[in-house]
């Protein structure tokens, strides 16, 4: 591998500034990247559907060995604060950013494996199976990118996603279902001082109804959050209105749907008491799959990890990726790690090891001459 090379790669992407819905820079960037590598790039129009400034951007390398395609994704997007990253290359690999924003190595790492990857590929000159690539938009939005993706453009029936935490082997077959949810209870005004009893106090009522609902893991597999509470108007004025907002996921898709019902019992249970209303809102923002351990994915996954001497560790998250809207569309796989490591902060930090490890990794799956 030239490591020399996939840190340029790495630090190039990563000065570019992709908060979800503004990927647009880092989309053409990459886009020259695959076309110095000579392979076709697509980008569709999602981004117009979703308020964003650029669509998710599809590439297809065919293949010199008539075996099924594999598809392997890592999404353009970063989470907040992320305006003027910049990578710090420390004794030992060890890659931070200034500490004034997220480094970007969830995605850009796995972006970048990728990417030297298929250098790797070009340079060998070795016969190979077909490989198409998609990289998605907002996924840090629930995956909004890919599920407003274009999959009549796929045909592989299998996934490997570059978007997990811990070493290189490490991977997810299985990831939640997530259920977001809003009560907006309506209560009545009234004057604090003067005539608090005339009216009905929506905070009151929303908080009564949070102290009944089991923050954290209510059983194991499922966890239940309040993340948002807002209302009132004034400090004499017995509230009218409150907003409560959460999220419910679980590896079960049906026990989501039980806690739910739960959750919003309780609510109506509250308002009911009080005299007040609520109205119950909740979206499923990413459905729950499980990859099954004997599935081909998972057994070509095993066999790279052992070719290239790294230990295959596969467990279930309950962090949602792209692969769950890949399995909505039949397509199995895995996510697997590729050197993120306190993401969503600025602690974020990767190893220049790690990725070129991973690049070696996907270089292995496809090389792999087994259907």
């Amino acid at each position: 591998m030239n490591q020399s090379r996939l840190w340029k790669t790495f630090s190039a992407l990563i000065a570019i500034d992709s908060p979800s819905f503004e990927e647009r820079l880092f989309c053409d960037a990459l886009k020259e990247q695959l076309m110095a590598l000579g392979i076709q790039t697509y980008e569709d129009n999602a981004g117009e559907r979703i308020g964003g400034n650029c669509g998710n951007l599809y590439s297809f390398l065919p293949g010199s060995l008539s075996l099924s395609p594999l598809l392997f994704s890592a999404h353009m997007d970063t989470v907040e604060p992320g305006h003027g990253k910049r990578a710090i290359l420390s004794d030992g690999g060890f890659i931070t950013s200034a500490g004034d924003t997220i480094l970007g190595a969830d995605d850009v790492a796995g972006i970048a494996a990728i990417l030297e990857a298929l250098a790797r590929l070009k340079e060998s000159g070795k016969p190979h199976r077909p490989v198409e690539l998609l990289f998605p938009v907002a996924e840090e939005s629930y995956g909004l990118g890919s599920a407003q993706a274009d999959y009549s453009r796929i045909s592989a029936k299998e996934s490997y996603t570059l978007d997990l935490g811990g070493t290189i082997g490490e991977a997810a077959n299985a990831a939640p279902t997530v259920l977001s949810f809003e009560f907006t209870v309506a209560g009545k005004a009234a004057h604090a001082g003067f005539a608090p009893k005339d009216g009905v106090h929506a905070v009151a009522v929303a908080a009564n109804a949070i102290a009944r609902v089991p923050i954290g893991t209510p059983e194991p597999g499922v966890t239940c959050n309040i993340g948002m509470i807002s209302g009132g108007e004034a400090n004499n004025v017995i509230p009218s209105l409150c907003k409560v907002g959460g999220e419910i996921r679980a590896l079960s898709h049906t026990a989501v749907l039980v806690w739910w019902k739960k959750v919003k019992s309780i609510f109506e249970e509250e308002a009911s008491a009080a005299g007040a209303t609520v109205k119950a809102e909740h979206h499923c923002e990413i459905t729950a799959y499980k990859t099954p351990l004997d599935s081909s994915p998972v057994r070509r996954f095993e066999k790279a990890c052992e070719r290239i001497g790294v230990h295959a560790n596969i467990h279930s998250t309950l962090g949602g990726s792209d692969q769950n809207n890949f399995a909505k569309h039949g397509i199995q796989g895995l996510v697997l790690a590729c050197s993120m490591h306190n993401v969503h902060s600025t602690r974020e930090f990767c190893l220049l090891d790690e990725i070129e490890q991973c690049a070696e990794l996907i270089l292995s799956l496809i090389l792999e001459e087994t259907p």
